[in-house]
């Protein structure tokens, strides 16, 4: 029996839950935090552990959060306004503490209510541990995203998965990753509500039965399935000063109450329950390796249930409000498909609508593709997801039958268009026919989605002439370009105290939820007296930045010297390896006292390599190699010192993008989608470095050829050169390049492990390296000797730092949520309820 079923014999009287506002003063707070701690949590004075203070400020913040949330939900309801879901297999929300404190407008009053008690604020928000939802940019996107449709009072709310454990905690031992269980939720998430009323049931296994209604009408139900429970848990997002509360839904799996009682009875409790322990791996760790079968099982998996559970849960919501009536679902209901992990969606609200609402198909197709709308974060053709039929089939049989019905109906529309072409409805069937056959999960998404968008104007512009032409000259009114954005409270207002306060005094306040008035800052970058208060704040953020490399890597990085910062995640085409060959020149220089580098810099890698990919974890290996023979060498690290920052995570990029002077982001033009790490740099001030590649476009359109150090090949060089590139030729040509990869070659930087940098210089001299690292180098050394140059004359930098945060506007995440909203999702504002 459900304990969540209805009261019956008692009503509550609106008293148990119109409660009076809660203060938001410092006396406030603080007899909360006060109470919350003492008695709720039981601490006292022999508690040493910043773990419960922490605690008890969350939950104090929850309340005032709770209070909000509530308002806002019931005014979504009462205003029956149009409303979009934002579908993600990752969120990489970071810490909740600070973000809390500034959007609910109480940064100040905490700290000093934590002052009055004893407390030091710091040591409480390290206490809290970044929650482990997300990998990269794709999951931090989300995180910006959710923050803005807050702020900008969108009722939009996301789904994905409570992972248990995060990706992984990288580890560096003798210069090669290690991965370590991240359990992120070991201690629990004081900022999540629990919402098990809400419970979804997800289908698995089985197979498709066809029967028919007292009309003598055809129908098919999946049938014989094993069972998964998805339990939500919803996250505030709260907006900035604005009262707004939106929710982000996670699930997490459980099994059903039933298992085998006769295999319990005989004996074998394993076996009895294997069906839990089977349910609960489904959302036990984020993003299985998906290279061996059981790992692309647990992957589709996890996509069907995010997909199936948060379908569910928008369908019972609309039966609350409005009955089973479909009219106008897709008036009211929008799903932004974040990249094809949540593409199983279009298929699945196919699933509920035909099987479990008794639609029609054309009636049900034309509400799918009325409200889903997908957005590509990838240009690797390697990246877009399949999944071979015969796993769809054992997974998910009904599913794969509807996808096979999709693509039959869809590839008449092609026929109908190119009559013959059986070659263009080859490449456009969303099965790929071969010795395995594999849905293909893009193409799925394309088809049942009204809007596809890429993520920087480049990145649109390659979707329609490559990657998805045969798409967009079928649809062209489907594609669209959102450039990416972030959210200026994160990334500017909490982790930047210090230019936060110089901005509020210089133009006003209104700039955090309004970035463009940032405009405003360019004049002051001839102002002396402000270009000095800049310097200022910059060389106490690099002193934070300092502090955190010497704790963690036992490295001193002198302040005089140039911060030269790449953060993102390891992979072949965002090119650390042309930053560790220019780090290698710049200590073949120095050894030979040739010292006319500019500018004395500290380089800081960061990023984690995918468990299974081997050369990625081969370059972080190099990396620290040279690493450990620069900072060793005293003539060397008077002009150079490096760092490979270990477990990169939001908490350690707050402290990054402050404290950085140079922003590397020099992937090969062409492989880039977006890139967001770039736009947090920029809006601190850092200088870039890059190629024509993702967002670096726009950010160099924004802040002028003068303030950007570009080098590099175009994308549509890069595409000229395929086929008769030669790498050789380009290192016979090139000294500093040949003294490189002859260091390289020689075991310099591997003297006790012979040879095993060889796969590095093999992939750098093939003729076949998708990545162009040797026909880049001479224009990256070139480039990256001018910003030496640069760096030394101070002042001239500082003008270029101020221009380049001045001009970041057009890179809030606010932006980009408005034009999604303006031409894709069209819904209007929603104010919270009014407080009682």
């Amino acid at each position: 029996m459900s304990p969540f079923k209805d009261l019956s014999q008692s009503t509550p009287k609106e008293t148990l839950f119109n409660l009076a506002p809660l203060p938001m003063d410092k006396d406030g707070i603080a007899l909360d935090f006060q109470r919350y701690y003492a008695h709720t949590l039981g601490r006292d004075r022999d508690c040493k552990s910043a773990y419960y203070p922490y605690k008890a400020l969350a939950i104090t913040l929850r309340d005032r959060l709770m209070e909000r949330w509530k308002r806002t939900r019931l005014a979504h309801d009462e205003a029956n306004c149009k409303r979009t879901y934002y579908l993600s297999l990752e969120f990489l929300m970071g810490r909740s503490l600070s973000n809390a404190l500034l959007n609910l407008g109480v940064d100040d009053a905490a700290r000093k209510a934590l002052y009055e008690l004893g407390l030091m604020y710091e040591e409480l928000e390290a206490a809290e541990m970044d929650a482990g939802l997300g990998n990269g940019g794709l999951g931090r996107l989300a995180a910006c995203f959710l923050d803005s449709c807050a702020t900008l009072q969108l009722p939009v709310k996301g789904y994905g998965l409570r992972y248990e454990y995060g990706m992984f905690r990288q580890l560096i031992e003798n210069g090669r990753q290690v991965e370590e269980p991240d359990h992120w939720l070991r201690d629990g998430n004081p900022w999540e509500l629990e919402r098990p009323e809400y419970t979804q049931r997800i289908p698995f296994f089985g197979h498709v039965d066809v029967y028919k209604d007292e009309s003598d009408r055809e129908h098919r139900r999946w049938v014989g399935t094993h069972d998964v429970l998805a339990v939500p848990y919803d996250i505030p997002i709260p907006g900035y000063k604005n009262d707004t509360i939106n929710t982000l839904r996670l699930w997490s799996a459980a099994a059903t109450d039933e298992f085998d009682l006769g295999e319990f009875n005989a004996g074998s409790y394993p076996e009895s329950v294997a069906a839990k322990n089977d349910a609960e791996h489904i959302t036990m760790v984020l993003y299985p390796n998906d290279a061996s079968e059981n790992g692309k099982e647990l992957r589709l998996r996890q996509q069907f249930f995010l997909a199936c559970a948060s379908i569910k849960d928008v369908m019972r919501e609309w039966i609350r409000l409005h009955g089973r009536d479909f009219t106008e679902f897709a008036d009211k209901n929008c799903f932004q498909l974040n990249d094809t992990h949540p593409a199983v969606s279009v298929p699945e609200l196919m699933r509920q609508l035909v099987d479990e609402q008794h639609l029609d198909w054309d009636v049900a197709w034309g509400i799918t593709t009325r409200t889903m709308a997908y957005t590509n974060h990838t240009l690797l053709p390697e990246a877009l997801e399949r999944w071979p039929v015969r796993l769809f089939q054992q997974l998910l049989p009904r599913v794969l039958e509807i996808i096979y019905e999709i693509n039959a109906r869809f590839l008449s529309q092609v026929a109908a268009r190119w009559p013959g072409d059986m070659e263009r409805q080859r490449r456009m069937s969303l099965i790929e026919e071969g010795y395995d056959p594999q849905v293909r999960m893009a193409y799925l998404a394309i088809v049942g989605s009204f809007s596809v968008n890429g993520v920087a104007a480049l990145h649109s512009e390659l979707l329609k002439q490559g990657l998805f032409r045969d798409w967009y000259e079928l649809w062209p009114q489907k594609f669209n370009n959102k450039t990416n954005g972030v959210t200026p409270r994160r990334w500017l207002a909490m982790c930047n105290p210090g230019l936060r306060e110089l901005l509020d005094e210089t133009i006003g306040k209104q700039w955090v939820h309004d970035l463009a008035r940032l405009e405003a800052l360019a004049p002051k970058a001839d102002d002396a007296a402000f270009r000095e208060r800049w310097d200022s704040i910059k060389r106490a953020n690099k002193e934070r930045l300092a502090k955190l490399v010497a704790g963690t890597c036992q490295v001193e990085f002198p302040l005089e010297f140039m911060f030269d910062v790449q953060v993102k995640r390891i992979h072949e085409y965002k090119r650390q390896l042309l930053n560790v060959l220019h780090v290698i020149h710049l200590y073949t220089r120095i050894k030979r006292g040739d010292l006319d580098i500019g500018a004395p810099r500290c380089v800081l890698i960061g990023g984690k390599a995918a468990p299974g990919y081997e050369m990625a974890k081969l370059i972080i290996k190099l990396i620290n190699n040279v690493a450990k023979v620069v900072n060793a060498d005293p003539e060397v690290s008077e002009w150079l010192r490096m760092v490979f920052i270990p477990d990169y995570r939001v908490s350690v990029m707050e402290v990054l993008a402050p404290g950085t002077d140079l922003s590397e982001q020099i992937s090969t033009a062409g492989k880039e989608a977006s890139g967001t790490g770039n736009m947090k740099f920029m809006m601190n001030g850092a200088v870039t470095i890059g190629t024509l590649d993702g967002a670096n476009i726009e950010i160099r359109d924004q802040v002028g050829d003068e303030n950007f150090f570009l080098f590099g090949h175009t994308a549509e060089e890069v595409q000229r050169l395929r086929g008769h590139y030669d790498p050789n030729g380009i290192i016979a040509r090139d000294s500093a390049l040949a003294e490189v990869i002859g260091l390289l070659e020689s075991g310099h930087f591997s003297q006790f492990e012979q040879g095993i940098f060889d796969p590095i210089v093999h992939g750098i001299r093939s003729p076949h390296d998708p990545w162009l690292t040797a026909a880049d180098f001479d224009s990256y050394r070139c480039a990256q000797l001018l910003a030496a140059e640069a760096y030394r004359d101070r002042e001239r930098w500082l003008r270029m730092s101020i221009l380049n945060s001045a001009h970041s506007g057009f890179f809030s995440s606010d932006r980009t949520i408005a034009e999604y909203n303006n031409d894709i999702w069209r819904m209007e504002p929603v104010p919270p309820a009014t407080a009682a």
